[in-house]
Order: C-alpha cells, then structure tokens, then sequence
C-alpha cells in the first residue's frame, strides 16, 4: 500500500484557525477605526493623490521579489494617502514575516518614524501592532517608549496595541506584568480590551484559573464582558479538557444574554470531539442551524477529525462532502490526516477523490502523502486514477509535485 501517516493525536487539538483570528480581533476593530481617522485627519489627497496611492498598493500587492517590495514600500510611504492604507502595510509585514525576513519588515517598519504622522499615537499603535504580528516585541516595546521622546499622548490605544504585540508574540508570561504595573506606571485605566488580550494571555498559557480571576476583576471594576471574552474562555476551557467548566462558561454567557457566535459553537464542538461524544457534536452543528448560524471551516475540520479518531470513515466522508458543498476552504491539517485514514480503511478511490481536490487547488499537502495514494493505486491496479494525480501533481499552479507511477 505504500506509507501509511500517523494521524494526529486526539487529546492534543492542532487547529490554529480559531486562537490566530481571535488573538488579532481582541485589539483590531478599536484600533482599526483609530487609525484610519487620524491618518486621514491630515489628508488633503486629490483624486489624482488617491489615484497614486492606488497605484503604490497595487505594484506592492503583485511583487513577487521580497527585496523589491522592501524598496517599493519605502518609496510609497513617501506619500502621505499612502501610509492612510493599513491594508498594505499589514500584507507586507505578513508576507516578510512568513519568509523570516525581520530585517526587511524592521526596514520599512523603522523608515515610517521620518514621517509626520509619527508624532500621532494611531500611528504609532499601528506600528505597533504590526510589530506583534511579525512577532517581533522588542521592536513593538521600543516604538511604544520612544512616544514619549515624541511628546506622543499614550493612552489606553496605544497601551492595547503594546499588549497586543505581547500576545502575538506568544510572550505571554509577559502580558500580566504589563497590565499591571505599566498601566500604574502611566496611570492608565485598563479597559474591556486591555481585559480581553490579557484573557487570552492566560488561557494560551493554560492558567484558567488566573482568567477567571481576572473576569471577576474585571466585572468588580465596572466592564461588562462580551463575546470576545466569553469566546476566550470558552475555547480555553474547552479546548483544554475542561468541558464541565466551560459549560458553566457558557452558562454565565447565556445569563448575560450575550448571544454565541460561530467561534462560541466551535469552542464547544472541540470540547465535545476531545471528550469523544460525536453523537452530542452532531447535535450542536443542529443547533447552529436552527439558530442560522453557518458552520465554517474549523466547524468541519473538528467534525471530520472526531469522526476519524473514532475510526468512522462513514462520518468522516459525509462532513468531508459537506465541506464541499458548503463552499469552505478545505484544511491542510485535517486532510493530512484524512487521506491516511480512508488509505487505512482500504478506500482508495475515497483518498484518490480528495488528493485530486488537493490537486486542482491552491491547497499544498505534503508530497509523500499524495505518492502513498499513487502507490496504493497502482498497487490495486488502478493505474488510470494513478496517472491521472500524477499529471495534476505536474502541472499544478503553485507546487510541483514530484509524484512518480510505481512500475507493478
């Protein structure tokens, strides 16, 4: 049959869709509004302005050569409508991130301090958090003391944006001692968001019971919590082995007549597949519909790994077709355990079908699995479907694949 992978192990969830979003939305949407209107506080672009601005994002968008986007991005930020953008900044800090290229984001990041708007805290908090994104807090901390160098307000805005650098830098031993201490330092009031990034500081180190205490703090002082914290506890309790405790999370949510959301249900369904009762997920994914709540690709993807951890090919290929039909991106991670499986289970035209979903896509799985099915195929005489993923493995768009057809 070829080789045959180990899937993941079930007590330990690897699905990082959910913490990575949710770490970025706790400080995002506040700062996100700050930013755009102080940048453009000061713009007086003309159509013609816009027009270059445009024209700046679109060539950094396409490049493809990470030292040019560096020199391009230079150049852009010259122009004040330019730096009114937060979209680019954040995809090319993203992109120089992803190819470990902190010097280049450190360049462009370091050269928007020559410019005016350097002297308002939104962009100085924007800095910031793009900082944290590449997960490079030192350099976030340092923008953050040299406000003052500037004469630069720092308020809770910009406090957040330094707590949320911490978090996803992943120093998240860290968090508590800025909440603390450098809010008194300042003599800053720490707010819901201030609350909520230091949550989920707690909840990824796995110190629950520190987060509940502070939920209780926080609720002494005055804020009420809402579905981001109710989010972050949930899938931290969940998604540790403790459902008994975020039941009554999630009790306390619903008292508060604070409503769960997609990200609410899916913290309970990880819940429910590490406890191994399938038959209750199933019944949560009926309750998101009967609420109009659709399911999305972390919905599917913890469906598809519970029923395959309880050995169900069955299951596992119904909520494999209803990804499918749902329109929702596929996971790596989950289809590289998939494929194995239904190899394990001898259906092989099953695990031939996903590699060609893998195969025409933009998806990339690794190349060894794919040859498995390859091999098993032709192993079962099955030549026809064999040569067909190793011509799409050839000529697909974004990886070559090196698939060879076994001589049987």
């Amino acid at each position: 049959m070829g080789r045959v992978f180990l899937f993941w192990s079930p007590l330990k969830p690897s699905i990082n869709l959910y913490s990575e979003h949710h770490t970025r939305k706790i400080e995002m949407s506040s700062l996100c509004r700050l930013i755009r209107r102080t940048l453009s506080t000061a713009t007086t672009a003309t159509a013609t302005d816009s027009t270059k601005a445009k024209s700046f994002c679109k060539e950094i968008y396409k490049e493809r050569n990470l030292e040019q986007l560096v020199e391009k991005f230079k150049i852009a930020s010259v122009d004040e409508d330019f730096r009114t953008k937060p979209s680019v900044y954040k995809e090319a800090v993203r992109r120089l991130a992803a190819a470990r290229k902190f010097n280049y984001v450190e360049e462009i990041l370091e050269d928007q301090k020559q410019y005016k708007d350097i002297s308002k805290e939104g962009f100085n908090a924007h800095l910031i958090s793009l900082y944290g994104s590449a997960g490079m807090f030192d350099n976030a901390r340092k923008v953050f003391d040299e406000m003052l160098e500037r004469n630069c307000a720092q308020t809770v805005v910009s406090f957040n944006a330094l707590l949320g650098a911490c978090v996803n830098s992943k120093k998240f031993d860290e968090a508590e001692g800025l909440f603390k201490g450098l809010s008194k330092e300042l003599d800053i009031e720490p707010d819901l968001v201030s609350y909520n990034t230091v949550l989920k500081a707690f909840c990824e180190m796995g110190s629950m019971d520190s987060a509940v205490t502070l939920l209780d703090e926080m609720e002494k002082k005055g804020l009420e919590a809402d579905l981001i914290t109710f989010n972050t506890l949930l899938h931290g309790f969940y998604a540790k082995g403790r459902f008994v405790d975020g039941e009554r999370i999630w009790e306390q949510m619903k008292e508060k007549n604070v409503e769960p959301d997609v990200r609410s249900y899916n913290a309970k369904l990880l819940g429910l597949t590490l406890e191994k009762r399938m038959e209750d997920a199933v019944k949560v994914v009926e309750e998101m519909k009967s609420e109009g709540i659709q399911l999305d690709t972390f919905s599917y993807s913890t469906l598809i790994r519970g029923f395959v951890n309880e050995r169900d090919l069955k299951k596992a290929k119904h909520w494999y077709h209803e990804i499918g039909r749902s329109g929702c991106k596929r996971d790596k991670l989950t289809l590289e355990g998939l494929i194995p499986f239904a190899l394990q289970k001898g259906d092989f035209m099953f695990a031939y079908g996903i590699c060609k979903d893998v195969l025409c896509s933009k998806l990339l799985v690794q190349n060894a699995l794919i040859q498995s099915v390859v091999d098993a195929l032709a192993k079962e005489s099955r030549m026809e479907a064999a040569k067909e993923l190793v011509n799409l493995g050839d000529a697909h768009h974004t990886y070559s694949y090196k698939l060879n057809l076994p001589s049987i």
